[in-house]
């Protein structure tokens, strides 16, 4: 199984360019890049970067964007008008921030039957994202729709499940192992039961929580070994403010975030190559 490292473009100063970063992504180990495309400050020149570099897109869609509620059928026309927008950027796979959190068990039901046949249809492999604002936010409402859907991709983002239920999951092992067997995509950024990130990982005082995470992580890749995936993604998802700490009254971010991305992708490909 081979590790595909994707740099995400959430914080990521555009002014002087993408390939202006090109040359440390490489350095890193990153072949990807992950963005969501209808909210690029500049899309013509990350169609360009992506044309001159060689690196594969990962694009991010949002149903309903970023407004609370919304029907299903919503919910559903926006995610096939967003995928529609990414088709022609041949894709690794897609990542949607899918659902709403206010919705019934019945309306998931539909809504994520219709995705499927949605991927199906478009020829695509689609993946949705446990995320907060949205239906995967928590781990209880994410397992029925698992297990009524063995077909149903995820990305996994542990940080927003351990911000959402307050702990570092000691109660949700079945959980996270059936969460694990429908991973497509390891989001890996750290969260405390306060946030969905932490200050720095590399910090003594969030050991903890760093172990705890990559312990998930772990269940993943075996899991994914087991499956007989040829090929696991993982993005070091680490955001700016608001995401990312800062100071009072300055605002300035109390790390530097793109060292804290590329240290945690050397870190979890050091990891990866001792069990893959």
């Amino acid at each position: 199984m081979n590790l595909t490292l994707i740099r995400h473009l959430w914080g990521v100063d555009h002014t002087h360019g993408l390939d202006h970063y090109l040359p440390r992504w490489r350095e890193v180990g990153y072949t990807a890049v992950e963005s969501a495309i209808r909210f690029s400050p500049d899309r013509g020149a990350l169609l360009g970067f992506l044309k001159t570099s060689g690196m594969r897109l990962v694009p991010q869609v949002f149903t309903n964007d970023f407004t609370p509620g919304g029907s299903v059928r919503v919910h559903l026309d926006s995610l096939k008008e967003q995928i529609d927008e990414t088709l022609d950027l041949d894709p690794l796979f897609v990542n949607a921030h899918s659902g709403s959190d206010t919705w019934s068990h019945a309306e998931a039901v539909d809504f994520y039957g219709a995705a499927l046949e949605l991927e199906k249809s478009l020829g695509i492999t689609l993946c949705h994202e446990t995320h907060r604002l949205r239906y995967f936010a928590n781990p209880w409402a994410t397992r029925p729709i698992l297990e009524t859907y063995p077909d149903l991709r995820l990305v996994c983002d542990f940080s927003h499940w351990v911000c959402v239920a307050e702990r570092l999951l000691p109660d949700c092992d079945e959980i996270i192992q059936l969460a694990a067997d429908r991973c497509h995509l390891i989001h890996a950024r750290v969260g405390h039961e306060e946030g969905p990130q932490v200050s720095d990982p590399r910090a003594p005082e969030w050991q903890l929580h760093l172990t705890a995470h990559e312990s998930w992580w772990d269940i993943i890749w075996d899991s994914q070994k087991r499956r007989g995936m040829e090929t696991t993604y993982l993005t070091p998802e680490f955001g700016p403010p608001p995401y990312m700490p800062t100071l009072p009254h300055t605002g300035a971010p109390v790390a530097d975030l793109a060292d804290i991305c590329d240290w945690m992708a050397r870190r979890e490909e050091t990891r990866f190559s001792k069990r893959a």
